[in-house]
């Protein structure tokens, strides 16, 4: 069954490329396949109207670039650039099947984005390459110059320009080693492969260690657990990749006690040395080779010096150490990988995939992350000194290692060797032969649970391997240390000397009981049973250090924290607790601020100073960039878990207090770290009155704005106090103008928006106006003016337009002088993001009102005074990136933009004199020469050149009219019109304007948006030719430039 088909209703010419001309009443029928209907809206309905389909605008993008490149791609071939041709065919295949993943539309959240990305990214490459326009985009998709400020715009181009040009450096950093075989003559034993990273500046290792097992053949000995022979070494720091960081290799073999004894000799096996080596990380920066590498493995020739033979080997002291043998050599493979750990997760999935163990830095890393669960206790056996035991010759001693808990029995799987490792429930040391005073230095890892630490103790047994037939090894004496002391302190981290027990029985230590007892250490001796001295000739050293996140090392901390048990301490517990380690604070950051608020709660009168200062103390602390992470931790304390309702009285009063006393202090050390520290001080002063309005009903409101009020104008006294050249008073308004604008948020909680705004105006108001004071005072009160015009108060309409005034006045003086011009670009191109073109809002007009009258003309003065500036050498561009002409020149046609008849009708008004009016137009049609000269923006900008054009045209027809009525006939001004025409004939001539040259949709889109530009300049010479008259004569050379 057929249904009418339908029928033109107008002629259509069929021009365009593959058109089909119809006339009206024209019918056909096309065949349903052939057809896709697209979704689209139009925009500009009527002569010059846009079809834009509602789809993705990256599918927009992609194909009409996929169209212009495929001409371009042709004309490659034609031109024998075979190198390019391919590799465009192959981008652009690949743009193709991401196109097809876009268009299906079963793509999660992050996978679009990722997808997005790499079709941007291609994008980008093809246009550099091809040598076509650089694209302006926001979050993967191209912007419309008309939706966003020229600002806006400017700030984009420039983005993806130093994108091009400057990858960010990463600044951390991670190794990726793969152990792949030891070649060498003389294997037949299994062996052990420990890998770790040493500081050879600070002598020390830097990471945990990666420990693999080989089998007889020197080949890792689970081949189908990739795990367990790879790791990845996390979180160097980019001052972490030098000469001086080596990765170590220490290789143990797993046998008899002589490498040479015969294979019956003994049926026991022991852990020897048996080589080493070393390699500088700087080695892998010079490139990323995965190639394996070689190194050689030595041996030292005195086996007493294996503790060391690492730094022997770094310091090349030759005569110490050997080759293993003559063809040893331990293959691996190494790689840096730089960025973000989780990115690198995704760039290389296949790594984590197929599995890679983890070797992080020894300890906790440069960033310590809130919500970090650890516990890990780090044991080093160092060295013993033991007796001879009777014997004619040393000792053959190993020490075993056990974890007890408070029950007697042995903890399992709670001893890590390192990473690539399950962890074990027993250590054996290596062995030395024949050596009573061994040195080890064998790091372990214990990752106890914080519920089995306390009570729980470390056992070392001792014994002599014998080297006989039986090959059995003799108990003969055990040392021991408890990980917690009884006031709840954990082992301190160090160097502990510790008891040899004698003992020969192994049954004597199956009840712990039994031996907990004694001392166990020697630096406790005192206060202890003196009878055990006799035993303590033989002594065995560890090194203990903890990486807890739960446990606290600290006796000032513990008793901060108990401070109800002993309240006559809290005086010193507070003054103490500056000198407490930040990681330990942190540590326990909510338990902390509940003790200061209880001790402020319990006694203000007594505490309340006191209190503040430590308050300042931890808020500071976060600043550091080790502890930054622990703000939201605060920020979810204050929101979620403070409970000072009375607080803020005491708070406004102690800040109010130091700030009354700022101009009276010589030293402002400690005014300072108030001062840093009052955007936190008032988010507590805030929540506090927040708690507390909201028990009460609201009381004590006009008492509370009352103190407000009166610690502002303290605040605005010592701002507006001046001084000359740097001083303290300086500097103490440079901090707080540092932090100042962080408080507008927490204002706006309790006040409202225009309260807030009339009293930051006030207090910014204050400032002393005089330039010739401290010059960096001068460059922070920029900032704090710059971070106001980013802050939240800013983005209202309402407020904005009472601080703008304060604003622009300081703009006026900074831009009047020529300095800090990089942060006055920065705070204008902000101003000019909030006004978008065609807004008619009320506000936003009066806006426009106030910085036309404020800065036009400086803003004019400006462009001129740093384009006449000489260039560095070897520039071709006026424009550089570290200038700030391109910021200005968008921040004029920003405000040229914005203007309407009535803003360029008050403009012209303005001028009291034909003069003035003469001087500004001379000075804006110089101007607007220097912005449409080639350099003034990159080869690639051609979407910026086209709205400059724009704007200059537009406001070139609204100057036109004033030449007109001012300066004809008996006014008749030479060189005004002079200028007038040299703009309008090199504005015509402009390269970016010649659409004959560009690609057809390139050439469509121009047109649409803008038409064609010459036209209308030519027209606009045309007619102001015209009105010329008789006045031709006297400028007859224009006459034959513009034929």
């Amino acid at each position: 069954h057929w249904k009418p088909t339908p029928s033109m209703i107008a002629s259509f010419r069929g021009t365009v490329p593959h058109g089909l001309s119809l006339e009206i009443g024209d019918t056909g029928i096309f065949p349903s396949n052939y057809i896709h209907l697209k979704n689209a809206c139009v925009k500009n309905k009527g002569q010059f109207e846009m079809v834009i389909p509602t789809e993705d605008s990256v599918i927009t993008e992609m194909t009409s670039t996929l169209r212009d490149w495929g001409t371009m791609w042709k004309q490659l071939y034609v031109r024998n650039e075979g190198d390019l041709f391919h590799r465009l065919w192959h981008i652009m295949n690949e743009i193709l099947d991401l196109r097809r993943q876009v268009l299906v539309g079963h793509l999660t959240h992050d996978r679009m984005k990722d997808v997005k990305r790499h079709i941007t990214a291609r994008l980008d490459w093809g246009n550099e390459q091809l040598g076509l326009d650089l694209v302006p985009r926001k979050e993967y998709a191209m912007v419309d110059p008309d939706e966003i400020s020229i600002t806006e715009l400017y700030r984009l181009m420039e983005h993806r320009h130093r994108k091009k040009d400057t990858p960010v450096p990463a600044s951390s950093h991670h190794l990726f080693v793969q152990m792949k075989s030891l070649m060498c003559s003389n294997l037949g034993e299994e062996l052990e492969v420990i890998f770790s990273l040493f500081d050879s500046k600070e002598n020390r290792p830097i990471s945990e260690r990666f420990f693999l097992r080989l089998n007889r053949n020197g080949l890792p000995k689970c081949p189908e657990k990739p795990e367990r022979h790879c790791s990845l070494f996390v979180d160097l720091s980019s001052s972490e990749l030098r000469k001086d960081i080596y990765i170590t290799v220490h290789i143990i073999r797993i046998g008899r006690m002589g490498a040479g004894e015969k294979k019956n000799a003994c049926n026991v096996q022991y852990r020897r040395p048996f080589g080493c080596a070393v390699l500088s990380i700087a080695d892998l920066l010079a490139g990323d080779s995965k190639d394996d590498l070689i190194l050689k493995v030595y041996m030292c020739n005195t086996e007493s010096d294996w503790y060391q033979i690492h730094e022997n080997i770094i310091k090349k002291l030759n005569v110490r150490y050997n080759l293993t043998g003559s063809n040893a050599g331990l293959a691996v493979s190494l790689q840096l990988f730089h960025g973000d750990i989780e990115q690198i997760r995704r760039d290389y999935t296949s790594m984590f995939t197929h599995g890679v163990s983890i070797t992080r830095k020894l300890g906790f890393s440069n960033i310590i992350m809130p919500g970090e669960m650890r516990n890990d206790l780090y044991i080093t056996i160092e060295r013993g000194e033991f007796e001879k035991g009777g014997k004619s010759v040393a000792r053959n001693v190993e020490v075993m290692m056990h974890i007890v808990d408070s029950g007697g029995q042995i903890l399992k799987d709670f001893i890590s060797f390192g990473s690539g490792e399950p962890p074990a429930s027993k250590f054996h040391s290596f062995v030395l032969y024949h050596n009573n005073s061994p040195r080890w230095a064998e790091l372990l890892k214990l990752p106890i649970p914080v519920d089995k630490f306390r009570g729980a103790h470390i056992r070392f047994e001792f014994r002599h391997c014998s080297t006989k037939e039986k090959g059995e090894k003799k108990l003969f004496g055990f040392s021991f240390v408890p990980l917690m002391q009884e006031n709840g302190r954990t082992l301190p981290d160090g160097t502990h000397e510790l008891i040899v027990h004698k003992c020969e029985e192994n049954t004597n230590l199956q009840d712990s009981s039994r031996y907990l007892k004694l001392p166990f250490s020697k630096g406790i001796l005192l206060g202890n049973n003196h009878q055990a001295i006799k035993t303590t000739k033989e002594s065995f050293w560890i090194t203990s250090f903890l990486c807890s996140t739960k446990l606290t090392q600290n006796g000032d901390m513990l008793d901060l924290l108990k401070w109800r048990a002993h309240p006559d301490k809290i005086a010193g517990c507070l003054t103490k607790l500056k000198e407490i380690d930040g990681s330990e604070i942190v540590k326990f950051l909510q338990d902390t601020l509940d003790t200061l608020f209880g001790i402020l709660d319990e006694n203000s009168q007594k505490y309340g100073s006191k209190v503040f200062d430590s308050l300042v103390h931890i808020i500071n602390l976060l600043q550091d960039s080790k502890f930054h992470h622990f703000k939201p931790v605060m920020d979810t304390y204050i929101e979620s878990h403070f409970a000072g309702a009375l607080a803020y009285r005491d708070l406004i009063k102690v800040l109010k207090w130091h700030v009354d006393r700022i101009t009276d202090m010589e030293i402002q050390e400690h005014i300072h770290e108030v001062l840093k520290a009052q955007e936190y001080i008032f988010k507590y002063i805030v929540q506090s009155r927040r708690l507390f309005s909201l028990a009460t009903g609201g009381q004590n409101e006009e008492e509370f704005r009352c103190c407000i009020q009166e610690l502002l104008m303290s605040i605005r006294f010592f701002l507006s106090q001046e001084s000359k050249g740097a001083s303290a008073l300086s500097q103490s308004q440079a901090v707080f103008l540092c932090s100042f604008p962080a408080v507008y948020s927490e204002l706006l909680k309790l006040f409202d928006v225009r309260e807030v705004a009339n009293l930051v105006h006030d207090t910014l108001g204050s400032l002393p106006t005089i330039m010739h004071v401290d010059e960096s005072l001068q460059a922070v009160k920029l900032q704090c003016i710059g971070k106001t015009v980013e802050s939240q108060l800013y983005t209202n309409p309402d407020s904005r337009y009472i601080l703008l005034p304060v604003v622009l006045h300081h703009l006026h003086m900074h831009l009047q002088e020529q300095k800090d011009l990089t942060m006055c670009a920065r705070i204008l191109s902000n101003i000019f993001c909030f006004i978008k073109k065609n807004s008619s809002e009320k506000s936003v007009l009066e806006e426009i009102d106030v910085i036309v009258n404020s800065l036009l003309d400086i803003l004019l003065r400006t462009i001129l005074e740093i384009t006449s500036r000489p260039q560095p050498s070897g520039s071709a561009m006026r424009l550089q990136f570290q200038d700030v002409t391109g910021e200005f020149v968008s921040c004029l046609l920003s405000l040229l933009r914005q203007m309407t008849d009535r803003h360029y009708q008050q403009l012209l008004d303005r001028f009291n004199t034909k003069d003035e009016l003469r001087d500004f137009l001379l000075q804006i049609f110089t101007v607007f020469r220097i912005l449409i000269r080639p350099e003034m923006f990159p080869k690639d900008w051609t979407v910026m050149r086209l709205v400059a054009n724009n704007v200059i045209i537009t406001t070139v027809l609204y100057l036109s009219d004033a030449l007109r009525k001012n300066f004809l006939n008996e006014n008749f001004d030479y060189k005004i019109w002079d200028s007038y025409f040299y703009l309008a004939v090199i504005f015509i001539n402009q390269l970016c304007l010649q659409l004959e040259m560009f690609t057809p949709s390139k050439k469509k889109k121009v047109l649409e948006k803008y038409g064609d530009m010459r036209v209308t300049m030519g027209c606009e010479i045309f007619s102001m030719w015209q009105n010329l008259g008789k006045e031709f004569l006297k400028i007859s050379k224009i006459n034959s430039e513009t034929k």
